[in-house]
């Protein structure tokens, strides 16, 4: 095989690999976008707010994370794990002493006349609830993130073999020529020689 024909069928396989790297990437750009519109459409409809700069209720040090979106409204994955994990949390650590829905659910099923343990469970299904659906608002968001460097990752790799394969069918026709410039200057030099 000669050097013309491997620069053409690998310039074709840099061109075709080159467009499945774009559709790729396509479809990473439109799952990065649907997820981000559907978790910022899903979250802003619940109205959840921060607490504002300067209020009581993010005032304690396990507060701190929270401070950064003070007053904002709730729209993304990244504010949605914030909320979960150092606000919905902390407080949850506070209803039952540290117990989990588990622990308290299994001992309001021991006694069910304790009001106490009754209303600990309720708050605790309902704040457990809460937290892991904005966490999983964040790991869909963490998800799309994703899909966006990965189509990044595709677009740039596109655009490499896209060159790559010009310059090789670029070359394939330099050494077709040289090929038949050389062959054309032996059969001259043959009929000099004759």
């Amino acid at each position: 095989m000669n050097r013309r024909v491997i620069d053409y069928l690998l310039s074709s396989a840099g061109l075709v690999v080159a467009i499945v790297l774009l559709a790729v990437g396509g479809l990473m750009v439109w799952g990065h976008v649907f997820i981000d519109n559907q978790i910022h459409s899903q979250l802003a409809s619940q109205k959840i707010f921060f607490p504002p700069k300067g209020s009581p209720a993010i005032a304690g040090p396990q507060f701190v994370a929270m401070r950064k979106y003070a007053g904002q409204e709730l729209t993304t994955g990244t504010q949605a794990q914030t909320y979960a994990n150092h606000f919905i949390a902390v407080h949850l650590s506070e209803v039952a002493g540290g117990k989990t829905y588990a622990q308290v659910s299994t001992a309001a099923l021991a006694d069910p006349k304790n009001l106490t343990l009754q209303g600990q469970k309720t708050t605790l299904f309902q704040g457990t609830t809460l937290r892991g659906l904005l966490l999983n608002a964040y790991a869909f968001g963490t998800v799309a993130t994703i899909a966006g460097i990965g189509a990044i990752v595709s677009f740039v790799g596109a655009a490499i073999l896209l060159v790559l394969s010009g310059l090789g069918f670029v070359h394939a026709r330099r050494v077709g020529r040289a090929v038949e410039v050389s062959a054309a200057t032996e059969e001259r030099r043959e009929v000099k020689a004759a």
